[in-house]
Formats: C-alpha cells, structure tokens, sequence
C-alpha cells in the first residue's frame, strides 16, 4: 500500500490514482453534481481526506463559487494539493489532521473519498458521526471507497478484476497483483450492507448507491 508520506509516492498519487481507480475523474464531478442538488452557489463544503487536491480541483472547477474546508493527516499530501490546486487554493483552507481537526461547520456539504476503508469500523462510524454533526440539516455527504462482503468467495475475483484493471492502466502487473494481498491484509474493508448501516448509525437518511466499480462503492446520504 502507498506511504502517504512518502516523496516519490506522494509526487505520483495523482497518476497512480487515476490508473487504479476505475472513473476516478468522473467519479469527482459525479460528487459534484450530488453535492450540488442541494449546496447553495455560494456554499461551504467540507472534504476529508482531501490530500492530493483531486476533487477540490474538480469541485472548485464546477463551483467557482463554493468555499472549501480540506483535512488530510499528510503534510506532504496537503502540499501536493497546494500545488495541484494552483490559483484556486484561494477557495480552500486546508487543515492538517483528522476528522477532529476540521472546523465545526455548519457545512453545506461534505465528500469524504477513498478514504474510509482505512478505518476500523469503531474510528469509521466516529468519523461519520462527526461528519454529521458538521453538516446543516439535509446537506449531503458523498462517501466512495473499497466495499465488498470480507467472507463472499467471491472476493478474491473482483479484487483480481482491480488488479487487471490497473495492469491496462500502465501498473506494472506484479505491483498490480500485489495489490491484492496489501488490501486483504492491511485495509479494514466492510461490505456494502455494513457501509450502509454504519451510515444509518451516523445519523444519515436517504442513502443511495451512486457508483459501483469492481471492489469501489459509492454512496450519497444526507443529515438528518
């Protein structure tokens, strides 16, 4: 798995990304559009995990008007997304840290991808409830990340499939096939069902499936 601090990996995230995530770039202005069904044109939306800058590019893009709170816990990352950024940086205030470190809001919105599957579901439902108390009533939160039944037999197929995947995408096919075995054995993933009732517990409502790609779920829910 990638060291978020380290250099090398750090100056390549951006095309490394892109090439293991299936849709990585649609996938940001799908978040966008989601976030925009209700977030005002003038509104203030909270991304974590936000290193990198990809969807705060993305979303600062669509949303010229929009204002942005990003938490990361890399410094490394969050420089990279200085970077990435560029002259849009004026719309973003970035914070180093975790869920803890990020303002209290209220938000107009919040993303929070491919992120999550690093959690522990005890710290995950934390950081969901947190995200929650954040956000105005009936604001979105637009989560994507590994999602898949831990004991379906079925598993190590599809996270084959990603493997494949990313040997098309330029991956060298046995990092590719490595990955296989980083994700088991280093990645708390949950299955969509547990996703979906951890989001429940949270205290979000209206909870769709808006992306679903190899071992990736996304969904939209909003506060209650």
């Amino acid at each position: 798995m990638t060291s978020f601090s380290d250099p090398t990996a750090v100056s390549g995230y951006a095309e490394r990304t892109a090439r293991i995530v299936p849709g990585l770039r649609d996938l940001h202005r799908m978040a966008g559009v989601l976030l925009a069904e209700r977030a005002p044109s003038q509104a203030r939306i909270l991304v974590l995990g936000a290193g990198g800058g990809l969807e705060l590019k993305a979303f600062a893009e669509m949303q010229p008007g929009w204002q942005f709170d990003g938490v990361d816990p890399s410094a490394e990352m969050l420089e990279l997304a200085r970077t990435i950024l560029g002259p849009m940086a004026s719309h973003v205030r970035l914070h180093e840290g975790y869920i803890d470190s990020a303002p209290k809001g209220p938000f107009d919105g919040a993303t929070c991808l491919l992120t999550l599957h690093f959690l522990p579901p005890a710290e995950r439902l934390k950081t969901l409830q947190q995200m929650h108390l954040r956000l105005k009533p009936g604001a979105p939160l637009v989560v994507a990340h590994h999602s898949y039944p831990s004991e379906d037999p079925g598993r190590d197929r599809w996270l084959s499939r990603n493997a494949a995947f990313a040997a098309t995408s330029g991956v060298p096919v046995r990092q590719a096939e490595g990955s296989i075995a980083a994700i088991k054995e280093r990645l708390p993933v949950l299955s969509p069902v547990q996703d979906v009732d951890l989001l429940r517990e949270a205290g979000f409502t209206d909870i769709d499936l808006f992306y679903c790609a190899f071992t990736f779920k996304g969904w939209v829910a909003h506060r209650a």
